[in-house]
């Protein structure tokens, strides 16, 4: 059965997921203005903002877990029957084929279950971080733009190499159990050579992307830090709330293109099995 198939099937278990994770991504999202909220209102002798927070804090705790609950049943499900389709259509194929197959699979839906979640909710909190910035603070909000497209550009740049080293990595891990099952140590040691090799290279472009990225958000924070604090009579809370949203907005920036560089490998895996031989 297709991979599209089996997701269709299962459309209202997915959406009530996705729910649940749009819904985390919100009160994630209002993080910064309770906890502003907060700090003004206890600096007041008032609590009523300490309680506000603390009912979103359990808020988000109760449907994170409910949402790991459900979800380690519905991608367990999904994989047994992935799974078995895969093997079905690869009946002639050799069984090293078939093992390195089902990894793949694994990957896949590893991903699904444990990063999609955060790259849907580091996606909607880029969105609202960036609006809420902009209404904040209008020079904030243009560096921060500038810093994101500067981020987005050195990923895409690398795009093309990332997806010709996964090609290789994974046509080679196609063949680990018949390099295994041929007892030959020096067959087995330039295997794994080969394998390491493609992984050090997919390390040496994340690790570069990674590098450069950093360095240009800590620019964007330390701006952001001149400019929130040059304003003339603001806040404690409201500086607090500008400084967290930028952060919020860094930490995204940073963290979705890495999931992209999972992605091109999930797309080379996803073609990979879904090609009959």
């Amino acid at each position: 059965m297709p991979i599209k198939a089996i997701l269709k099937q299962n459309k209202w278990r997915l959406t009530f997921t996705i729910f649940l994770i749009l819904t985390e991504a919100f009160i994630a999202l209002l993080f910064p203005l309770f906890i502003g909220k907060a700090i003004e209102g206890f600096m007041l002798k008032e609590i009523n903002g300490l309680i506000s927070l603390g009912v979103i804090g359990f808020l988000l705790v109760l449907l994170g877990g409910l949402r790991r609950l459900i979800d380690s049943r519905f991608y367990a499900k999904i994989y047994t029957r992935m799974s078995s389709a895969t093997i079905k259509k690869l009946a002639n194929n050799q069984h090293s084929v078939k093992a390195a197959r089902l990894n793949m699979l694994s990957e896949m839906v590893d991903f699904a279950e444990n990063q999609l979640p955060e790259i849907i909710q580091h996606t909607v909190g880029l969105i609202g971080v960036i609006i809420i910035i902009a209404f904040l603070n209008l020079n904030i909000f243009f560096i921060a733009l500038l810093a994101g497209i500067l981020v987005i550009g050195i990923y895409w740049m690398s795009g093309s190499r990332t997806i010709a080293h996964n090609y290789s990595f994974n046509n080679e891990l196609e063949n680990q159990v018949n390099v295994i099952n041929s007892n030959k140590q020096s067959n087995l040691k330039h295997h794994l050579l080969k394998l390491m090799k493609f992984n050090i290279k997919l390390s040496d472009i994340e690790t570069i992307n990674y590098s450069i990225s950093w360095l240009i958000m800590m620019g964007l924070l330390l701006l952001a830090i001149v400019f929130s604090t040059s304003e003339e009579n603001i806040k404690y809370g409201a500086l607090f709330a500008i400084i967290m949203y930028v952060y919020q907005y860094i930490e995204s920036m940073v963290s979705l293109p890495l999931y992209y560089q999972q992605w091109l490998r999930l797309k080379e895996i996803t073609i990979r099995i879904q090609k009959i031989k």
